[in-house]
């Protein structure tokens, strides 16, 4: 297990990040951080709260900080995250800007959930020789993600992968180890990044993570019309779930994906055929 520790330390205020240097990076899944509340850590079987209230000042320092290393903040935090360094996800809560319907951004913030990124090579060795395209579902902080990059890792073994990484969780640098033939274009919205793979760098596999959109699903369509093979992550509680969301129609009517990997929230993999 590889996890950016010192990474997620980085964007802590210096008393919070020395109080959580002092529990394991090995179970600890999520820091929440709320004005006026003390910090909660939610490990994998149980949660624990820290002393210290938390003052608007820490929440914008981890926000400045995580952010100054990311020419795609704006973008992305007006999509109610930010992605900070080593790849964990900062979800941001408070009195949001809405304008003529879409979302602008996030002011006034009040909480956060800083998602700790983890790698674990080797995860995926016994679903990487499978031939044809692959889809991974699973409810939210299943580890959908992390099955994924492995996947990609096992893969570039034997082929050429690219992949659009979006939000710049998939590939941070410090989950690069072990990729042979790999091909990463971060910070680029997935309609358009796919089809600059396709025409620029001549890929045997693309991979994206979270499709969240009719466009994602469009764009997946036409690199697999062009003989590419295909992973993703979609949020699915199983196969039956999968099929009832009218998003991804399209994708199980043209039968785009071979397999499905479902995990479940016991972390738990089975596997689902979709040809017979």
């Amino acid at each position: 297990m590889i996890c950016a520790w010192k990474e997620l330390l980085s964007i802590l205020p210096v008393w919070l990040a020395q109080d959580l240097d002092n529990h394991s990076p090995d179970t600890l899944q999520e820091l929440r951080l709320r004005l006026g509340m003390p910090p909660q850590l939610i490990h994998k079987l149980n949660a624990q709260w820290l002393s210290r209230n938390i003052s608007s000042a820490d929440l914008n320092f981890c926000i400045n900080t995580a952010s100054r290393y990311s020419p795609w903040t704006a973008q992305t935090a007006a999509q109610g995250y930010i992605t900070a360094p080593g790849g964990h996800r900062i979800g941001l809560c408070g009195c949001s800007v809405v304008r003529d319907g879409n979302m602008h951004g996030i002011q006034s913030i009040r909480s956060l959930c800083i998602r700790v990124a983890r790698d674990f090579p080797g995860i995926a060795q016994q679903y990487s020789l499978k031939t044809g395209s692959i889809l991974i579902i699973g409810p939210p902080g299943s580890g959908k993600t992390t099955l994924l990059r492995d996947l990609v890792r096992q893969t570039s073994q034997r082929e050429t992968v690219a992949v659009v990484d979006e939000r710049c969780e998939l590939f941070p640098d410090s989950f690069f180890s072990g990729c042979k033939s790999l091909d990463v274009l971060s910070g680029c919205p997935k309609t358009i990044g796919i089809d600059i793979l396709l025409r620029t760098m001549g890929p045997e596999t693309i991979a994206v993570d979270e499709i969240t959109a009719p466009e994602d699903c469009a764009a997946l369509l036409k690199a697999g019309w062009c003989g590419v093979r295909l992973m993703a992550t979609a949020h699915a509680g199983n196969l039956s779930d999968l099929q009832s969301r009218g998003l991804y129609k399209p994708l199980l009517s043209e039968k785009l994906f071979d397999h499905i990997l479902v995990i479940g929230r016991d972390k738990t993999i089975r596997e689902e055929r979709m040809i017979p």
